[in-house]
């Protein structure tokens, strides 16, 4: 894509800081560095979320994450933690409208990085849940 951000760093006409690159995948950090280390791991193939991966891209691209986030761990052993975050969609924080992987380090509750769900068990029974269960059963395909 040609407007595309990432896909111009793919090109190499942005420059970027590289950590890993073969010929499915690019790994590069992050330009605003939330916390020392924070990665984005992208396909070299322009798709724009998760939704739009097939089986093959995934496989590709998903079996770099444990790799990318060994070394992050190897290379700060002073963080404490490590989120892994894959944004789909502006309502899910989703800026750059090509699917990426981000690597944050975390080091202590106070550096910049904050990931909070509301705890909403008590409106959900069994048999709402079960309801929600059976409805994303419908939907999954075959791979």
């Amino acid at each position: 894509m040609d407007d595309c951000i990432f896909c111009k760093i793919i090109r190499g006409e942005i420059p970027s800081v590289k950590v890993y690159e073969d010929d499915d995948v690019l790994a590069f950090l992050d330009i605003s560095q939330v916390t020392p280390g924070h990665t984005l791991l992208v396909p070299k193939k322009h798709v724009p979320d998760i939704y739009a991966y097939d089986t093959d891209l995934a496989t590709r691209v998903f079996q770099h994450v444990p790799q990318i986030a060994r070394a992050i761990k190897a290379a700060f052993p002073e963080a404490q933690g490590l989120n892994i975050c894959n944004n789909n969609g502006e309502l899910a924080y989703q800026s750059v409208f090509h699917s990426h992987i981000h690597f944050v380090p975390r080091y202590t509750t106070a550096d910049g990085f904050s990931m909070k769900w509301a705890n909403n068990a008590d409106q959900y029974t069994p048999e709402k849940l079960a309801k929600i269960a059976e409805q994303i059963k419908a939907q999954i395909k075959e791979a």
